[in-house]
Order: C-alpha cells, then structure tokens, then sequence
C-alpha cells in the first residue's frame, strides 16, 4: 500500500512544494507460516494420541514380557537340562547381546528410512522368533532363537520416538511416563501367565503366549502414522501436512493457517553426529545413565527369583554366599510367583512418583533421585533379613529404578534433534544391552560366591547414575523439540517473494 502524508508549514497559507514530505510505505506481510512444532502445540493432545498411546503401549508390553520371562523360564531350564549357572546366565545374556548389536542399526534405519518402517519391522521380527523359541529342542536353538528375538527387540524403543514427535510440549513427559504402566502391565501379565502356564504346560507354552501383545500390535500396525517431523526433515512437507491434518481432524482441532516450512538434513542417523562439540559430553552422560539403568533393573529382577529361591535362613554362611535349599535345582513355587507378583507391582508406584515429580524438579533431578533411593533401599539387604523384609526392599528398589528408567526414556528423546533422535536413543539403549548383558553374571552368578559383593557393584553403579544425571549439560523440561543438527542444517521454504525480504520498506521524499 502507498501512502501519502501533507504536512503544511505553520504561517503558510498553502503549502509549498517544501513544505510537503510525500512518504511511499509499501507493506507486504508475505504468508503466513508454521513449523511442526507449532501445529503439534495448535493440535493439542486429543483422540490421535490416545490411540498412538495404546499402540505404542503395545509394542511395550511385548518388551516387558519377553524380558521378565527371562527370570522365569531360566530356573525351569536349569532343572530340565541340567545346565550350570553360567549356562543359565548365558540364556539370559544372549537376549541381551541380540539387543546390543542390533540397537544402533534400528536406530540408523529409523533416521533414515522412517520411524513407522523401523517399529513394524522390529515388531514382526521379534514374532516371528518369538513363536519359533517355543519349538527349541535343545540348549543351542534356544541360544540362537532368543538372540534372534533380542535382535528385534532391539528396535522396541523406537516406538518412544515416534510417540514423542507427536505430543505437545506440555504433555510431553507426563505421557512418555504413562507408558511405563503398559511396560508393568506386561510385566505383571508375564507372572500371572506364569503362575498358569508353567505348572500345567510348560516353559514352551508360556514362551508361546507370551507373542500374544505382538500380535495384536501386527493386527494394528497398518493404522501407524509416519513421524511428521521425520517427513519435514527429508523435504517431504506435503505428506507431512497431510499427516497433520488427519491429526487434527481426529483431534476436532485445526491445523495453523499458512505454509508449513522446515529445515531440511539429507545426512541423518549418523553416530558422529552425536559427537559434535554441542552434544558430546551430553551423549557420553546419557550412554552412562542408560547402562546403569539396565543393570540395576535387570539387575534387581533377576536377584529377585534368586535371593527367593535361596530361603529365607539367618546363618552365617548365607552372609557370605547364597546357597541352594536343597540342591542345585529348584523349581519355583506358587509362593514364589505371589512374592515375585508383590515385586512387579512395584512399577507402578515408581510411575505414580515419578509422575509427580517430573514436570516439578526436572528431568535431571528426578533421574537423580531415582538412582540415589535405589542405593539407598539395596542397603539393608547387606544385613540379614527374612523373606517379608526382603521383598519390602526389593518392592521400593525396583519402584526407584523403573521411575528413573522412565525419566531417561522422556530426557533422552527431547535432548537429541530430529535428524539423530533415533540413533540418539538407539544408542542408548545398545549401552543399556551391555548393562543388561553384564548384569545376568552379576546377579546369577557372582551371587553364589558373595551376596556383599553382589550389592556393593549395584550400589556403585547407582551412584555413578545419580553423578551423571545432575552434571548432565542441559534440562530438558518446556522445551521444544530441536529438529536438525545446525551443522548441517538447510534452510527449505523459507524464501519470500521478490521485494518482500523486509516486512516494510519506505522511501522518504523529505528534504
């Protein structure tokens, strides 16, 4: 627009040509536009991820179950093949390795090809030698079937990344805890399958319905939408606005009026992106924080089922190694599924505290505290104590450690962009496999020469966990999500037409 101000000298009559200043303001506001995160904040939390909340809950009992019926199914295997206790530990480590291998390269997928793609491949994989583990005949197959599963499994916390592109700001933290119920859901249904299963049909059976989640999750998967933010980042913004406004529509909300823009990144998935100078120290903290989580819950878990299964008698001797009741196979009771069922519950309450405490102090602080009450609720296991007392320490030390697990799981996807949030949390996880890999020769094996010496590493490895969590360099809560590394960043839609690189420009005729 053009506009024209006379402005006439005072004791004049008529105005000069000196006396008038001709003013040309010419306005042009461009379009209007809009990031992701703005249409994820517009969109608000509704219906779309209540659903995505029940599918992603899925793919996470599937996980909680395939790993706690590794603390049941393994007294049951050394009793029936005669196996040592490296042996059994073994069962339970090469889960672990199949986990850690394949970690990292569910990641580098999910950054490269899609989030969607990476979650149905994991899924369908870990089913498929899910169901063939319950046809082992011998010792060798189930090594090689369980690492297989674990080789899937290894991709379940890519559903994490999926989920937490899709959630506002302010919902954010408390919806990524609240998966952590779905993940004591299936832990609990695991023992009461157990308690069913096992006494009747067998570890083969229990193994079996143990798939049942992933099914489900196979039935559905075609419902799963595509990361908005992963299809902005690789320069497919229609597709992503497209993706948008199916959310909004589910949501009875609207998309923000205007363009969608965004920075676009073709290398992505990189594990030397972790490593540039901004990230560095935080990628090193969080790689630790996600190995002490894993070996102090697989950890805890395991010795749950092995401190049980050596009585509950105040001798001597038991201070100094955990000795079988009777012999060298023990199958576990009814009394014993009840006492590991009291220990699983344990989760929930964690999710309760943890909730209550995350948005509150922080992300950093609430990992803190976890780790430090966890050393603090292992410490009156050094004395000796009755099976009642035992299982009331065991409940808080797994209520502390599931809490703070939860916590890295919400940090971890809100400190690392876009372009290496899968790989971010991919390798995390992969140093949570070698946790949970170490943690079986620990727990398992250690245990029988010296309980002293069993706690002590888990009170140490808590510790270095509460270290890192408060030095860690940056506090994730309200924050937005970071969408590409600014190294390699590219801006994308973000010209305006000719002539309107400036929201105003004038030209002033006044002398």
């Amino acid at each position: 627009s053009i506009l024209t101000v006379h402005e006439e000298q005072p004791g004049k009559d008529e105005p000069s040509d000196e006396g008038v200043c001709n003013i040309q303001v010419q306005v042009d506001f461009g379009d209007k536009t809009f990031t992701v995160e703005e249409a994820v904040e517009a969109i608000g939390f509704g219906r779309f991820q209540w659903k995505l909340s029940m599918l992603t809950g899925v793919a996470w009992m599937a996980d909680a179950m395939e790993m706690m019926l590794l603390s049941i199914v393994t007294p049951q295997l050394r009793c029936e093949w005669r196996l040592s206790s490296w042996k059994v530990a073994f069962i339970t480590a090469i889960v672990f390795i199949g986990m850690m291998v394949s970690s990292s390269l569910w990641g580098n997928i999910s950054d490269k090809y899609g989030r969607k793609l990476c979650l149905i491949l994991c899924m369908l994989w870990t089913l498929h030698y899910g169901l063939l583990s319950a046809f082992a005949p011998v010792y060798s197959w189930i090594l090689v079937l369980r690492c297989l599963v674990g080789f899937g499994l290894g991709g379940a916390p890519q559903s994490v990344t999926l989920y937490t592109e899709f959630l506002p700001i302010k919902s954010r933290g408390i919806s990524i805890i609240l998966l952590g119920v779905f993940w004591a859901l299936g832990a609990v249904f695991e023992v009461l399958l157990a308690m069913v299963v096992m006494p009747t049909l067998g570890w083969k059976w229990l193994l079996a319905f143990s798939t049942f989640p992933l099914v489900v999750f196979a039935a559905s998967c075609c419902w799963l939408p595509e990361s908005a933010r992963f299809d902005v980042l690789r320069g497919r913004e229609d597709k992503a606005l497209d993706t948008l406004k199916y959310i909004a529509a589910a949501n009875g909300s609207s998309v923000p009026t205007g363009r969608l823009i965004a920075n676009t990144q073709t290398e992505r998935g990189r594990i030397r992106d972790l490593f540039i100078p901004e990230y560095r120290k935080t990628t090193l903290l969080v790689w630790l924080i996600w190995f002490c989580n894993a070996f102090s819950y697989y950890g805890i878990v395991l010795l749950t089922t092995e401190l049980f299964q050596s009585g509950s008698a105040c001798s001597g001797e038991w201070f100094v190694k955990v000795k079988p009741k009777s012999s060298d196979c023990n199958y576990l009771t009814i009394h014993d599924y009840v006492d590991l069922l009291w220990t699983t519950l344990a989760e929930f309450p964690g999710i309760l505290v943890t909730l209550w405490m995350i948005d509150r102090i922080g992300r950093k602080k609430s990992m803190a505290i976890c780790f430090l009450l966890f050393s603090v609720s292992i410490l009156p296991l050094y004395a000796c104590t009755h099976r009642a007392v035992l299982t009331v320490f065991i409940f808080i030390a797994r209520a502390c450690i599931t809490g703070g697990w939860q916590v890295a799981y919400v940090y971890t996807p809100e400190v690392f962009p876009t372009a290496t949030r899968a790989i971010g949390i991919g390798t995390g996880s992969g140093m949570a496999r070698v946790g949970a890999l170490i943690t079986p020769f620990i727990a398992q094996v250690l245990l029988k020469s010296s309980v002293y010496l069993t706690l002590s590493v888990y009170l140490i490895c808590c510790l270095l966990g509460t270290v890192a969590s408060l030095v860690l360099p940056m506090e994730t809560t309200g924050r937005s999500l970071q969408e590409s590394t600014q190294s390699t960043m590219e801006p994308k839609n973000m010209e305006r037409p000719h002539g309107s690189e400036t929201a105003e420009s004038s030209s002033n005729t006044c002398p």
